[in-house]
C-alpha cells in the first residue's frame, strides 16, 4: 500500500513532521536564533561598557553605538522583511565582530600592562568582565562562521560543515533539529572554561583556529588572574 507523498517514515515505522512543517519549524529556530544572537551583540556592548576606562580605549559606550549601528538593518531585516542580500547581512556581521574582538584585544594587553597597579576586587571585576566577553564574543563568531553563515545553515538544512554537534553525529538524526546560538554560545563557554571543545567538535581548520585564539585568550585571563591572586595572598 503506497504512503501520501509528503508523508515521510521513519525507521521505527512512526510518521515523520512532513516536509512543509520541518521548514517552518527550521524557519522559527532561524528567527529565533538569529534574535538571540543580536541580543548577545548588545550585550557585549553593555559588558563594555562596564570595564574600567583604563581598559578601554575612547569612550566606553563607543562600541555599543557602533554596533547598533551596525545591528539595526540586520534587525529591521528579520522583523519588517526587508529584502538585504545575505552578502550585506554578513558584512554587517562580520565588521559587529571585527570591533568587538579587536576591543577584547585591546583590553587584554591593557588588563597585562596594568596588572601591578590593580587592587584586588578591581582585578577580579576586570577579568570577570573580560573572560564573560571573551565567551559572548566567540559564540558570536562561531555562529557566524558554521556553515557559511546562520542563512545557509537555514537553506541547507543544518547539515554539519564548520562544527558537529552531538545531534549531527547519531545514526538516527532528527529531521527537525537545527542550530541554535545556544548551542554555539555553550560552545564557546566551554572552550574558555575546559580549554577545549566538550561534545562538539571543530571540523575546518578556521573553526580550530578560532577556537586557539579564544583558548589564549581565556588562559591569559585566567593565568594573570591567578599570578595575581597568589601575589597578594603572598604579600
Amino acid at each position: 500500500m503506497n504512503e501520501p507523498r509528503e508523508m515521510l517514515q521513519t525507521n521505527e515505522g512512526e510518521p515523520a513532521p512532513t516536509t512543509s512543517k520541518l521548514d517552518h519549524k527550521h524557519a522559527r529556530v532561524h528567527l529565533t536564533s538569529r534574535l538571540a544572537a543580536i541580543l548577545a551583540i548588545l550585550a557585549l556592548g553593555l559588558v563594555y561598557l562596564l570595564l574600567p576606562d583604563k581598559l578601554v580605549i575612547g569612550p566606553s559606550w563607543l562600541l555599543l553605538v557602533l554596533e547598533a549601528a551596525l545591528t539595526l538593518p540586520i534587525l529591521a531585516s528579520l522583523l519588517m522583511q526587508w529584502q538585504l542580500s545575505h552578502r550585506v547581512l554578513r558584512l554587517l556581521g562580520l565588521a559587529t565582530l571585527g570591533l568587538a574582538t579587536l576591543a577584547l584585544a585591546i583590553g587584554i594587553v591593557l588588563l597585562v600592562a596594568t596588572l601591578n597597579s590593580a587592587h584586588g576586587y578591581t582585578l577580579l571585576r576586570s577579568a570577570g568582565l573580560m573572560w564573560v566577553f571573551n565567551v559572548l564574543v566567540f559564540g558570536l563568531w562561531y555562529f557566524e562562521i558554521d556553515g557559511g553563515g546562520p542563512l545557509q545553515r537555514h537553506l541547507a538544512h543544518y547539515k554539519a560543515v564548520d562544527f558537529m554537534f552531538p545531534q549531527q553525529s547519531m545514526e538516527k538524526q532528527d529531521p527537525a533539529w537545527a542550530t541554535h546560538f545556544v548551542d554555539y554560545l555553550f560552545l564557546a563557554f566551554t572552550g574558555a572554561t575546559a580549554l577545549s571543545p566538550a561534545d562538539t567538535f571543530p571540523l575546518t581548520r578556521r573553526a580550530k583556529l578560532l577556537m586557539m585564539v579564544e583558548a589564549v585568550f581565556s588562559l591569559v585571563i585566567l593565568v594573570l588572574l591567578a599570578a595575581r591572586a597568589v601575589n597578594i595572598l603572598g604579600s
